[in-house]
């Protein structure tokens, strides 16, 4: 009889090759269904992998719940949709406890947040109460109802669609849950050619029926295991934290990254870097993920106007320009 094998199930570890097999699989398996936002479709895979939180922002129509349905459909895991609305409790979302006269006793009946892939559809028109019930869970893997604590499954990752603010009916996001978001990306409208092909694929038939799952939870683990191995040198450790306390000391932001923040960048650029086949994070990979994963936390100066630009993404390019970028990395 053979022996029994060392690593089994997501023990089992992940090579390079498969890393990137697997990757391009889950890339090409969305940009099916989204066809012409390269970026859009591989930040929602970083965030994935880093083990963060997506947050899409947009106008209506523009496929942002579609991104959303496709990273899930791509993924065999288990998923859930919540379509957020004024009148949704908080416990609709986590669970309730509910008695039950049989056994004289109250039990848990788990909410929509209990999947691996939660869709948490216009977050922003939901009360904040209700966009609170997402906090413990997204930053803590658990759910806490009536003093007891009930752990999600993993790995969790939310992916939440918003309306642009001057929307009718929206509710602005609180600060501590837009920092909850590892990233925050827009999808802007397609163009003339993507609209056109849409129109001929979509007139009778639903792209995402065609979707079948290239990677299963077991396998999204262990991939999330190689992203982790990642080297990221002390040096670039230190242009991250650099960048993080330059946005606390612009005159121009009234508020700057949380420590939250630094970590969350730097997870995100392993994914990056892994991606790109690198297994070692450079000053590069840090400066292309500032905006998505910094800008939505901060919050611009009263009277700060910079033409032509947003002013937060505009000081951050600010700031990348004069941080210095660390030549060489020290052991």
């Amino acid at each position: 009889m053979d022996d029994p094998d060392p690593f089994d199930g997501a023990e089992r570890p992940i090579t390079a090759e498969q890393f990137a097999t697997h990757t391009s699989a889950i890339l090409a398996s969305i940009s099916e269904v989204i066809d012409g936002k390269e970026d859009a479709v591989r930040s929602a895979l970083v965030c994935l992998l880093a083990e963060g939180h997506l947050l899409i922002e947009d106008v209506p129509g523009v496929g942002k719940t579609m991104l959303a349905r496709a990273l899930a459909a791509s993924v065999d895991a288990t998923v859930r949709r919540i379509q957020f609305t004024p009148d949704l409790l908080p416990g609709d979302v986590t669970g309730v406890s509910v008695y039950n006269p049989v056994d004289r006793e109250f039990e848990f009946k788990p909410g929509a947040v209990f999947a691996q892939i939660v869709l948490a559809d216009e977050i922003n028109r939901s009360s904040p109460k209700t966009q609170s019930a997402l906090l413990e869970a997204m930053e803590e893997g658990q759910v806490t109802v009536d003093g007891r604590t009930h752990l999600l499954p993993d790995p969790f990752l939310v992916v939440a669609t918003q309306n642009p603010l001057e929307m009718e009916g929206t509710y602005a996001l609180p600060e501590a849950q837009r920092d909850r978001f590892m990233m925050r990306i827009s999808m802007g409208y397609p163009d003339a050619a993507a609209e056109a092909l849409m129109l001929r694929q979509r007139d009778s038939v639903n792209p995402l029926s065609s979707i079948r799952p290239v990677a299963d939870a077991d396998t999204i683990t262990r991939m999330i295991g190689w992203a982790r191995s990642v080297h990221v040198s002390p040096a670039v450790e230190e242009y991250a934290v650099a960048l993080a306390q330059a946005t606390r000391n612009d005159p121009s932001l009234h508020l700057g990254a949380s420590p939250r923040a630094t970590l969350q960048l730097v997870r995100a650029a392993k994914v990056w870097a892994a991606l790109d086949g690198r297994e070692f994070v450079i000053p590069d990979d840090l400066t292309a993920l500032i905006i998505p994963v910094f800008a939505h936390r901060l919050l611009p100066a009263r009277g700060v106007h910079r033409a032509g630009a947003q002013p937060v993404e505009a000081a951050l390019r600010q700031i990348v320009d004069r941080v210095r970028v660390p030549l060489t990395a020290r052991a």
